[in-house]
């Protein structure tokens, strides 16, 4: 859970002085990143965007997706958002040293605003699509990008859930193979 988290903050190699279960967890983001990026659901999501987002439709789609994950939870996992969410945070400190500066300076905010307890509320997304449009000193307006998630709702939600089922299955074989 922690190399998959920490990931994106990870270059190149640099992931090889990690334990070796936190090494994985890199590994395994990467190749589900790659998936995903190429998935033609998500490209068809991609393109439901406005243009105005440009190569930030990515990472928009990824939060929209996060957004109906948190919604939908309980589909997926036995142990409520809540209590899942915070025991994550406890293993984010529990793990506190070996944390990228970046995952550090992340961490209050991301405890202070509960942002994995509140994807799945439409007010929690539109705080976090601010505050990454500020991230990018305003050039991304992912900002607005909550209006495209109001008028295609159902149809992101429908890409979404169909999406998820494909990348549960090459998850679960990608893991057994690392």
């Amino acid at each position: 859970m922690i190399g998959n988290f920490i990931a994106d903050a990870i270059r190149g190699n640099k992931y090889k002085h990690f334990p070796s279960e936190i090494q994985k967890g890199i590994i395994l983001h990467r190749h589900i990143d790659t998936f995903t990026d190429q998935h033609p659901i998500v490209r068809k999501s991609k393109r439901r965007l406005h243009e105005r987002y440009g190569h930030y439709n990515g990472v928009i789609i990824d939060l929209f997706y996060d957004h109906f994950l948190a919604k939908n939870w309980e589909d997926y996992c036995k142990i409520p958002l809540d209590i899942y969410a915070q025991n994550f945070y406890s293993l984010l400190h529990e793990h506190y040293e070996i944390l990228p500066e970046k995952i550090k300076d992340m961490l209050p905010y991301l405890e202070q605003y509960n942002w994995l307890y509140n994807y799945q509320f439409l007010e929690g997304m539109q705080q976090v699509l601010k505050g990454m449009n500020r991230r990018t000193k305003m050039k991304s307006q992912m900002h607005l990008s909550i209006e495209d998630l109001n008028e295609h709702y159902q149809d992101f939600e429908n890409d979404f859930t169909l999406f998820f089922k494909d990348l549960i299955i090459f998850a679960k074989n990608k893991t057994a193979t690392l």
